[in-house]
């Protein structure tokens, strides 16, 4: 396989992917193609190599920005703005690991608590609402804080926590 052939099949491929991430297939290529660049690029750059539109670059830049994945950089004589996206594959998969759980499992933790914290009228089915929801808000929370100590290690936090697991 040639680079050509090998860079689209990875921007493809990591644009499936980006939806199991909670982002959309386009932030994905954009993020990817920026991944395996040897430089910044800019918006003109990225349309032309993905072939996609200029409001639709846009759009998923300044949502990658949001991330805190893609990030715009100054280049010396330019007056384009330039994008870069984080290299160190733990770091990136760290950072996308708070903003899932900023963006999904806490709105899903507040709801879990107001739902669990309903008044009891003493029938059936309320408590059994309040006795499952509390359940599923108490595993919420373990897991929230179990990814929370994940992304908070430093250096190589992935291979760390899975080979301490494994012991």
């Amino acid at each position: 396989m040639e680079y050509p052939e090998a860079k689209e099949k990875f921007i493809s491929t990591w644009g499936s992917l980006g939806t199991l991430w909670g982002i959309n297939k386009a932030m994905a290529q954009i993020q990817a193609l920026l991944f395996i660049s040897t430089k910044p690029l800019c918006m003109e750059d990225i349309m032309e190599d993905l072939k996609i539109s200029r409001g639709n670059t846009s759009m998923n830049l300044r949502q990658l920005m949001d991330w805190g994945i893609v990030t715009k950089v100054l280049v010396s004589g330019e007056r384009k703005e330039f994008f870069t996206t984080e290299k160190d594959v733990q770091e990136l998969a760290r950072i996308v690991a708070k903003e899932r759980s900023r963006r999904e499992i806490k709105p899903v933790i507040k709801v879990l608590e107001e739902v669990s914290s309903i008044k009891d009228d003493n029938t059936e089915k309320t408590r059994e609402l309040i006795k499952q929801t509390k359940a599923l808000k108490d595993l919420t929370d373990d897991l929230d804080t179990l990814m929370n100590k994940l992304v908070n290690q430093k250096q190589n936090w992935l291979t760390k926590s899975v080979l301490k697991f494994m012991k």
